[in-house]
């Protein structure tokens, strides 16, 4: 075969070979294994967010795209984030495909270092070791950001709600829905003294000094910015925005409340 002719071959076959790229299930990457969320849970995992076109939808990790693209269709602006150069390139002409090209974008990076700054939803299918080392950025996000991961809890984190995909599914069959919660820890100027809260991902403790001195334990519990506490019999329930929360309580001290941050935590 004439070498010209060779050439002109390869270079018309060229664009063909480099479409031809398909994941397998457990694939490497950098973090994780690629296994694919099968589309009837993607729908549970939005369903259970309660993702609508309002949403601005992030997923780590993306893959071929499928949890980002679900997220599309139902009118939301959506994020893929994903290391592997092919799983984009997959992944952007899957969004073609599928006509949702404009609201699902793929970018090539670690997620580790992604800004999910925008996200009012993370949808994730990811290992316990990588969820625990991304906590510190998901507490960086608004309080009531949603988070719904497949199959895996992230350490120290109470779900919210969790749905199951039923049927003959044996594996990675649980859709499980967190919040991010507001920041109390700090000084916290209540009707009835001074609140000194420390905050666990979402567990509260801490001690109320009373204008008469006494010290009263105090328990509680942020779900995103709703928030939940006791003094002796005394039930506070209310919002949290910034440095301000209020509410109501109930018990001897009944009625309307308002607190007032006057010291963060260190």
């Amino acid at each position: 075969m004439p070498r010209t002719l060779l050439l002109a071959l390869l270079l018309v076959a060229a664009p063909t070979l480099a479409q031809a790229f398909e994941p397998y299930e457990g694939q490497p990457g950098k973090d994780v294994v690629w296994v694919p969320t099968r589309p009837a849970l993607a729908e549970k995992m939005l369903d259970l967010a309660s993702v609508t076109a309002r949403d601005f939808v992030i997923d780590l990790g993306s893959g071929d795209g499928r949890l980002v693209i679900a997220a599309a269709k139902r009118g939301a602006r959506a994020l893929g984030v994903e290391y592997e150069a092919d799983m984009v390139s997959l992944a952007r002409r899957n969004a073609a495909a599928a006509g949702v090209g404009e609201r699902a974008q793929f970018i090539q990076g670690d997620m580790f270092q992604a800004d999910i700054s925008r996200a009012t939803v993370l949808a994730l299918f990811l290992l316990p070791s990588n969820l625990t080392r991304l906590v510190p950025k998901f507490l960086e996000l608004r309080a009531g950001t949603r988070i719904v991961s497949n199959t895996y809890r992230i350490d120290g984190w109470e779900e919210e709600a969790t749905a199951e995909m039923g049927g003959d599914c044996v594996s990675w069959c649980t859709a499980l829905l967190y919040l991010v919660p507001a920041k109390v820890s700090g000084v916290w100027r209540l009707p009835a003294g001074e609140v000194y809260f420390t905050q666990e991902i979402q567990r509260l403790s801490g001690t109320l000094i009373a204008s008469n001195g006494r010290k009263i334990p105090v328990e509680g519990k942020v779900t995103g910015e709703r928030i939940r506490f006791t003094l002796d019999s005394d039930v506070y329930t209310g919002r949290v925005r910034g440095d301000e929360m209020s509410g109501e309580a109930t018990g001897a001290y009944s009625g309307f409340w308002k607190a007032t941050r006057v010291k963060p935590a260190l």
